[in-house]
């Protein structure tokens, strides 16, 4: 059993928060960077302590580590309270890897004004672990507030091209579509009748009394809409790759790879177990929006970039459509497979983010046509990148390969046309991949990357790039070898809420 002193989830959100304000008030910069090393170890050291031990320690109502404090908002119903169930529990861990590999990369990076660049880090890392934790739908929400602002102000401050077009455009969709899921989740309070914002007792209140199938098909149909522009659901996606493109490196690892996941995880902790007939009244619909927008049209999108970050964010957006059919199909294999495809995905996308800026490094370039040849150079970057490139397709022995075989899987049952058009995307997937592999680097050098080569001889990945790299390419594996690590706490959370969607 867990024998710390002090609740885990509590600190892992507090601790870069309080480093944040620390750098805020004035903190040197030495001491800025000093301490970073530890508010980023710490949230993945008490994510993997909570892993550990979560089958160990005693569970209420499915949810381990459950500790409420007071914020003074009690009367409305409102506390902060934070636990962990088999779904929250992988991308709790998840966000604390991710973290950690970002920050490490963030501090090796000697950004300009690094100090305010390490701040705004810490505040999404406190925040996206403050997502996972909570209990509370409000705070649920908060802390993806919390995390969500720096995202925009990084991207424009240390953004790249278009960065300012980008910031302002992530600003609108994001913005917009948070407060869709806001009124849609303060509608399920409203109409439940509930007095509390607390997600385990609304499971309970509305277990003994359900809302109208009516009511329940407008709620998720709000909750869908605000959360999809969270995802990057087709076609309302359109802010994804052009932010990515533009996103700082660690900003983007953090975003792509963990709060991107918020929508999903929101539907599937809140939209299938608390809204069962509207789910299922959806079902076809985000089915087909997801497989025809988001796999197939962005897929062969994403087959015509030549731009590196580009085609990721594109790719990311893609793949964010398996996910919406897994939550379609409705079924503990179907939706299990998203929480290891969401887990798998932000490992494998932030892993492929860091190796894209490593390119660049080196290359000076983003636009695949004028590289190649840098394996015989950089033959450490390859591996990574193709191994990279490997679990994003979801080749066996990689996490991936888990999530997308449960989904479809599942997807038979619902429907063999859509599967047959999922199925395609891995097609898709694996020639823009490997394309991209082989053009940057393997086959002669193009004349450009030859002339950059001789004025600036590029190296391979140093410690301060591989460290972070194999800290999520062992995630990738550890997962992809023993998916049982994580598969077995999800399918305990998903089965009683899986059953009753795919009843209906």
């Amino acid at each position: 059993m867990s024998q710390l002193p002090f609740d885990p989830l509590l600190v892992a959100i507090a601790t870069p928060l309080a480093l944040a304000l620390a750098i805020a008030l004035g903190l040197p910069k030495r001491w800025s960077v000093r301490l970073s090393y530890v508010a980023f170890a710490v949230p993945l050291l008490l994510a993997l302590h909570t892993w550990w031990h979560f089958s160990s320690v005693p569970h209420e109502s499915g949810y381990a580590f459950l500790t409420q404090y007071s914020t003074g908002l009690d009367a409305f119903g409102i506390s902060l309270k934070l636990g962990l169930n088999g779904i929250s529990l992988p991308l709790f861990v998840m966000a604390g890897i991710v973290g950690f590999a970002a920050g490490l990369y963030a501090i090796q990076s000697q950004a300009e004004r690094l100090k305010i660049y390490l701040m705004l880090l810490l505040i999404m890392q406190g925040g996206l672990m403050g997502v996972f934790a909570s209990v509370d739908v409000l705070y649920f929400y908060f802390f993806h507030e919390l995390a969500l602002i720096p995202t925009f102000i990084m991207v424009g401050i240390w953004g790249g091209k278009d960065r300012s077009y980008a910031a302002m455009k992530m600003t609108i969709y994001l913005t917009l579509g948070a407060m869709i899921s806001l009124v849609g989740l303060i509608a399920l309070y409203v109409k439940s009748g509930s007095s509390t914002f607390d997600l385990i007792e609304l499971k309970r209140y509305l277990a003994s009394k359900p809302l109208s199938d009516i009511t329940q098909q407008n709620v998720f149909a709000l909750l869908a809409v605000g959360f999809g522009v969270l995802v990057s659901l087709w076609p309302l996606h359109t802010w994804a790759p052009l932010g990515y493109a533009a996103a700082p490196s660690s900003n983007a690892m953090l975003h792509a790879g963990v709060l991107k996941k918020f929508g999903l995880y929101g539907l599937i902790q809140i939209g299938l177990p608390l809204l069962p007939a509207g789910a299922s009244h959806w079902a076809q619909p985000l089915a087909w929006v997801a497989v025809i927008g988001n796999v197939l049209v962005v897929g062969f999108v994403t087959m015509a970039q030549r731009d590196l970050k580009q085609m990721l964010g594109y790719s990311s957006v893609m793949h964010m459509g398996y996910a919406f059919l897994g939550i379609a199909a409705g079924t503990t294999v179907g939706v299990g497979g998203v929480v290891i495809m969401m887990v798998a995905h932000g490992l494998s996308v932030a892993l492929l983010f860091l190796l894209a800026t490593s390119v660049h490094h080196r290359t000076h370039t983003l636009a695949m046509d004028e590289m190649g040849g840098l394996a015989r150079q950089t033959p450490v970057l390859a591996a990574f990148f193709v191994a990279a490139t490997f679990a994003s397709i979801g080749l066996p022995g990689f996490a991936n390969f888990w999530g997308e075989l449960s989904i479809f899987v599942a997807l038979w049952k619902f429907s063999p046309v859509v599967t047959a058009c999922a199925v395609a995307g891995v097609v898709i997937s694996a020639i823009y991949g490997l394309r991209a592999a082989a053009r940057i680097f393997f086959g002669p050098a193009t004349e450009a990357m030859a002339v950059v080569a001789a004025k600036h001889p590029p190296a391979d990945l140093g410690w301060a790039e591989r460290i972070p790299a194999l800290v999520l390419l062992t995630a990738l594996l550890f997962i992809g070898l023993w998916p049982k690590s994580i598969s077995t706490p999800i399918n305990g959370a998903l089965t009683p809420p899986a059953r009753a969607v795919a009843a209906k």
